[in-house]
């Protein structure tokens, strides 16, 4: 028994360190396993965010290519908008408008708030009287450029601004009749809104407008809406049934 002893000790001290390496391997293994495991979870998830990012920017490139093209700082304005900034950009001044003129840093060329009159004038420093009846913002604007640029001022930067539109008018059948300040986009609809709204007896397939631009002053059938402009007087008739 001692014999057998003696001869498995030796193999048994030979096996116990390779057993010993292995045991550790093994703990190594599950105490990193942790490790790997959070790894993989890490490297699932950024594989599944840079698929995502591509797929974004693909579906960003398509709809760019879609896209109507348009020069560099140019901006699409929808069709409502553009209708409503064309309409601006054509507005001609008449007696009633409240206007104010900036020369951007010359505080001695500024002129707030001034109402025109039928005069159809107005007066300005270092220019004198200026015609602006019938003329559009943009109009006025490149005349007084012009009068200041050179002589007095090496490159003036002059914005005119519309700070109260001349009234349009509401007659007939409705609350308040009489003259209200024109809004962009006024339509009849919101003309006779302003006006308090129309009366009960108030016939809405019978409302007329007389444009202010008509040299004939005719009335015109209109619908609730229909356009209106600075000047025009609205006429909503009575129904009877």
């Amino acid at each position: 028994m001692g014999l057998h002893q003696a001869q498995v000790e030796p193999g048994h001290q030979r096996v116990q360190p390779q057993l010993d390496l292995l045991l550790a391997a093994r703990h190594s293994l599950i105490v990193d396993g942790v490790g790997l495991v959070s790894l993989f979870r890490f490297l699932g998830i950024f594989k599944a965010a840079v698929v995502g990012a591509w797929f974004i920017c693909g579906a960003g490139v398509a709809m760019a290519a879609d896209a109507p093209s348009t020069p560099a700082g140019d901006y699409v304005l929808s069709p409502q908008v553009a209708s409503r900034v064309s309409a601006l950009s054509s507005y001609k001044l008449a007696a009633g408008d409240v206007i104010s003129i900036r020369v951007l840093g010359e505080d001695d060329f500024t002129r707030e708030k001034i109402r025109l009159t039928d005069a159809g004038t107005v007066s300005f420093p270092a220019i004198g009287e200026i015609k602006v009846l019938g003329r559009t913002v943009g109009d006025l604007e490149a005349i007084i450029v012009a009068g200041l640029k050179g002589r007095i001022l090496v490159n003036p930067r002059v914005s005119v601004q519309i700070e109260e539109y001349r009234p349009f008018y509401v007659n007939g059948m409705v609350e308040k009749p009489g003259g209200y300040p024109f809004q962009p986009g006024l339509t009849v609809r919101k003309a006779a809104s302003l006006a308090g709204g129309f009366k009960e007896r108030a016939s809405l397939s019978k409302i007329f407008v007389i444009r202010e631009d008509d040299p004939n002053q005719r009335a015109q059938k209109v619908d609730l809406n229909t356009p209106l402009g600075p000047g025009d007087i609205m006429t909503v008739e009575e129904s009877f049934f």
